[in-house]
């Protein structure tokens, strides 16, 4: 039987962690098929962007199943792959049983001040309630001359591009959202999505943080930016 929960756009946390634990284990699978497999070159590319160096510390926050934290691990990093739903770290120890996963809050983290050499979120950033805290959380907690990098789903800029998106975010993604292990998460999906700040707002919620450097990069046209900055 299908769950049928679902967050809202308030984020409450115990709905957001609910919501998670129920679509864990088809999460990575139903991110492949609704962006059509580009999400592995928008890892790749967030990867690179990361650029993780064996023995760095990194932070790798709504880490999921620990699909990013692997690839970062596999540079010789020493990663903390940090995850809100307890559904997610059950499916990624599973999966990745040498990775370090920690349940904890991204607005509350639970380490020091400067301990990590860089930190990153992939795709969980508009998931939080205050994401302004927890970008204050992110550069509390990175080391002095550490880098931040944010995957987040975007605006595309192109007029009409934007309108083909939008056209498959509203009429398509549904569709396809029925054969996951829970279709009324991904209407929540489509709705944070959309209400997300563009690309040169979010990089002033960056900034405004304390980060310095702040730069982004379109993928697929602006469905994904890529954001990275310095403390």
């Amino acid at each position: 039987m299908l769950s049928m929960k679902r967050a809202t756009l308030e984020k409450n946390p115990g709905d957001v962690s609910s919501m998670f634990d129920d679509v864990a284990a088809k999460y990575d699978l139903m991110n492949t098929v609704l962006t059509g497999g580009q999400v592995y070159g928008w890892r790749r590319t967030t990867t690179v962007a990361i650029d993780p160096k064996p023995g760095e510390k990194i932070l790798d926050l709504a880490a999921g199943t620990g699909t990013s934290s692997a690839e970062y691990a596999k540079a010789g990093a020493e990663v903390v792959a940090l995850d809100f739903s307890a559904g997610m770290i059950e499916e990624g120890r599973r999966r990745y049983p040498h990775l370090n996963f920690v349940q904890g809050d991204a607005m509350d983290l639970p380490f020091e001040d400067n301990t990590f050499d860089a930190v990153t979120i992939s795709y969980g950033l508009r998931n939080v309630n205050d994401p302004h805290k927890a970008l204050a959380e992110m550069y509390r907690v990175v080391k002095p001359g550490g880098r931040l990098v944010v995957a987040e789903f975007s605006q595309p800029q192109n007029a009409a591009f934007n309108q083909l998106y939008r056209f498959f975010s509203d009429q398509i993604m549904p569709l396809m959202a029925k054969f996951s292990s829970d279709p009324p998460a991904y209407d929540y999906l489509v709705e944070s999505i959309r209400k997300w700040p563009a690309q040169r707002e979010f990089a002033q919620w960056v900034a405004a943080a304390g980060w310095r450097g702040v730069e982004y990069k379109n993928m697929s046209g602006g469905i994904v930016a890529l954001h990275r900055a310095w403390k």
